[in-house]
């Protein structure tokens, strides 16, 4: 009897207070709700200096890359030359004449064997760059992450080659390799070596541009690295010290360790320059001898400048296809990357 009425007065107080508690409950949330999602003329009178502040670097963003990322796009599908594209002579105005070709010149690019000569070069010209630029960066940056006098000269030193302008850097480059007066030649004839040809040669020429390459990446690998390395907590190295590990052994399981994420941004980004690195081969070597080191970009740039006529689509189709490759190669990495835990 005395659990009935209870359950009866719980009834009852339910249904006189219920509704009116299930009211209030609702109707907050709903408000809070519709706080939470505001429309776009309350985000823009809410956050109106966050949008003035983007929004110029959108446009400019817009009309330099953009723009001609569409205007590529778009040539890459059609037959223009210099012949057919409109253009002024004096007080007279030729019409363009070029016609949409569709994929016609990805087809005839891909089936041409001096894309693949461009690719393979241009993938081997990246991954010696990049990896002995990663590893002398590591070395370096291990060696001025420990205190020794003059650290911060040598320090400085090193980032000379980022701070000189590149094509000043690769001017001095083309004077040291000069066969008969450049410097590295007279010190190996001094040893009696015979002078080596290098950007006459088509292998010696690409040691060259490699080595080039390499001399100007590596001050922004050590700098990266370095960074990245004093981040890492000086408690970890005492612990273990105290444990009896080696140096080696604390740079295996806790500089390599601690650098993963420093490491896989830098090689990321050295990737994307170096396959784009059109300054190095142009000023050094123009691409020769012959075309031995032709990459991808230098090739687009040819097609547009140099050859005759002009072929302003087939450097378009170039350009996309470069494009193309990047994109894959980050997505590609971005999946291996999430695969080994790290957030990208």
């Amino acid at each position: 009897m005395a659990a009935h009425t209870s359950q009866s007065v719980a009834k009852a107080a339910g249904s006189e207070v219920g509704p009116d508690a299930d009211r209030a409950a609702r109707g907050p949330s709903r408000r809070t709700d519709s706080r939470n999602r505001p429309g776009l003329r309350r985000a823009l009178a809410t956050h109106w200096y966050a949008w003035a502040m983007v929004t110029p670097v959108v446009l400019v963003l817009g009309v330099i890359i953009g723009w001609p990322l569409v205007r590529g796009v778009y040539l890459s599908l059609t037959d223009a030359t210099e012949r057919n594209v409109g253009r002024t002579i004096g007080a007279n105005h030729i019409e363009a004449t070029y016609k949409f070709v569709g994929l016609d010149n990805y087809a005839a690019v891909l089936a041409d064997p001096v894309f693949l000569q461009r690719l393979v070069w241009t993938v081997v010209w990246t991954v010696a760059c990049v990896s002995i630029t990663f590893a002398l960066g590591l070395a370096l940056a291990t060696v001025l992450n420990r205190e020794f006098r003059g650290r911060a000269a040598y320090r400085m030193a090193l980032i000379l080659p980022w701070a000189v302008p590149g094509f000043v850097s690769v001017f001095a480059w083309r004077f040291l390799f000069n066969r008969d007066n450049g410097i590295l030649n007279k010190i190996l004839e001094g040893g009696g070596i015979t002078a080596v040809p290098w950007l006459d040669d088509p292998t010696w020429a690409k040691v060259a541009v490699i080595a080039v390459n390499v001399w100007l990446g590596v001050p922004f690998m050590m700098v990266a690295l370095l960074g990245g390395m004093q981040s890492i907590p000086g408690e970890l190295y005492e612990a273990a010290e105290m444990d009896g590990a080696g140096p080696w052994q604390r740079f295996r399981h806790i500089t390599l360790p601690g650098l993963r994420t420093v490491s896989m941004t830098v090689i990321l980004l050295s990737t994307i320059w170096t396959f784009n690195m059109f300054p190095v081969i142009f000023l050094l070597t123009r691409g020769g001898p012959g075309d031995s080191t032709e990459i991808l970009v230098t090739q687009a740039f040819r097609e547009a400048f140099v050859s005759s006529p002009r072929d302003f689509a087939g450097s378009a189709t170039w350009g996309v296809l470069i494009l193309l490759l990047l994109m894959i190669f980050a997505l590609v990495y971005r999946r291996s990357l999430r695969k080994q835990g790290e957030v990208w």
